[in-house]
């Protein structure tokens, strides 16, 4: 399908009336470019912890729409212009000029595939091997077959791979959980200091997490932790996230690594300030939680989720910039942490501690 763009330039005043005015219409999405500095709702809501460089705000708005090329957009352009000429007798519209550009037939919803292409998680320890990420349009080639393979595709939930702080979360991830299967054979026990723990009083109506190895993915996005950690050996795994759209994304992730996603439970909500989700989750039953997000939210999330911990059991963070890396060590340690590992990869950092 080809499309036509029609971009009015305005100012940043009038930018919300117009795109107002033009929903009004039936357009029914407008795409806003000004120089209009962030507020920090803005910055909280894009979760990066480095800001891109904006240039200074000059007053002037661009929005754009678009209308189908094989219709006649003479009519709906009709209606826009008599719309700007009302506003103009009651606020500065600026120039309000339209121009139109005629956008190629690109299948906008597949094109981005061709940046994605499988590619390898290089082990770190001695005896792991590597760890080869397939999207689903890529076939498997023959000399990768027999390898560790986890099939995922990019798209409205994150988590690929391929950032530094999801491989440092996979390295910890396979550490801990080789170590636990090798301690011991996990059933309702946890690492502790100077061996393992007998968990008791447990509560009935927790989430069933099974024997073996129980993880707390918090911030599930495309659900790689937990299919990292099944793969790993983990027993069993729950996940939370705020966006809806994970459901989806772990639900085809799991399909597509032979993984039964009946057995894993995603949790919809806030686990920081959210007490109905806490006790959803259970507390004292999870082995390892990892949770890959900003410092900003780590900090919070800290002295929550130890409760979800077992005794003993392993906390697992990244996503964390360096310069935030004390900020998160700080907060570890006020939540009665002991701080086991601070590694490195890239800009990146990642705090592995213990309850």
């Amino acid at each position: 399908m080809k499309f036509n763009k029609y971009t009015i330039k305005t100012t940043t005043e009038a930018e919300d009336i117009i795109s107002s005015t033009l929903m009004d219409l039936g357009i029914e999405g407008v795409e806003i470019e000004d120089k209009l500095p962030l507020s920090d709702q803005d910055k909280a809501a894009m979760f990066v912890d480095i800001l891109p460089q904006a240039e200074a705000d000059d007053g002037i708005a661009y929005l754009s729409f678009y209308l189908d090329a094989d219709e006649d957009n003479g009519p709906m352009l009709d209606s826009v212009r008599a719309e700007l000429d009302d506003l103009k007798s009651f606020m500065d519209v600026g120039e309000c000029t339209i121009i139109a550009t005629q956008l190629q037939d690109t299948d906008y919803l597949n094109n981005w595939k061709q940046y994605f292409h499988q590619f390898y998680i290089t082990a770190d320890e001695p005896g792991d091997e590597d760890i080869l990420i397939v999207p689903s349009w890529e076939e498997v080639r023959e000399e990768d077959k027999g390898k560790m393979i986890i099939h995922i595709d990019p798209g409205t939930a994150f988590g690929t791979g391929m950032h530094e702080t999801t491989q440092l979360c996979i390295k910890q991830l396979r550490k801990y959980i080789k170590k636990m299967k090798e301690d011991k054979d996990f059933s309702g026990i946890s690492l502790s200091e100077g061996g393992v723990k007998k968990e008791e009083d447990s509560d009935p109506e927790e989430i069933e997490v099974g024997s073996g190895v129980s993880l707390l993915d918090v911030g599930t996005g495309s659900g790689i932790l937990s299919i990292m950690a099944y793969k790993f050996g983990a027993a069993s795994a729950v996940g939370t996230d705020l966006d809806p759209c994970a459901i989806e994304a772990v639900q085809d992730n799991m399909e597509k690594n032979g993984l039964d996603e009946a057995g894993f439970k995603l949790i919809i909500g806030n686990i920081i300030d959210s007490k109905e989700i806490q006790d959803e989750v259970g507390y004292n039953c999870y082995d390892i939680v990892v949770a890959n997000i900003l410092a900003e939210v780590l900090v919070p999330l800290t002295p929550v989720i130890v409760n979800q911990l077992k005794p003993g059991g392993i906390y697992i963070t990244s996503g964390i910039i360096e310069d935030k890396e004390q900020t998160v060590v700080d907060a570890v340690k006020a939540a009665g942490l002991e701080v086991l590992e601070v590694n490195h990869r890239g800009e990146w950092v990642s705090v592995t501690a213990r309850k």
